[in-house]
């Protein structure tokens, strides 16, 4: 399982607001359109992407952070 937090250089306890900068940052730093024809920003904005959509929401963050706890218990 990916740590979406790591993705996005924010801790887990990050507000709402913290996790959105985070990805408007991240976003415009790795955005294909200004990096053309480099596969390294279009998988990392990729990885951004995909990691930013289940924390924007509250209901599926608190189900990422279920999940994510879970596996890293389990990883140990």
């Amino acid at each position: 399982m990916k740590d979406y937090y790591y993705f996005l250089g924010i801790k887990p306890n990050a507000s709402s607001e913290d996790i959105k900068k985070a990805y408007r940052k991240l976003s415009l730093k790795y955005h294909p359109d200004k990096n053309e024809n480099d596969e390294f920003f279009t998988d990392r904005f990729r990885e951004i992407k995909e990691a930013y959509e289940p924390l924007m929401k509250k209901i599926s963050k608190k189900f990422y952070d279920q999940q994510f706890g879970i596996f890293k218990r389990n990883k140990k």
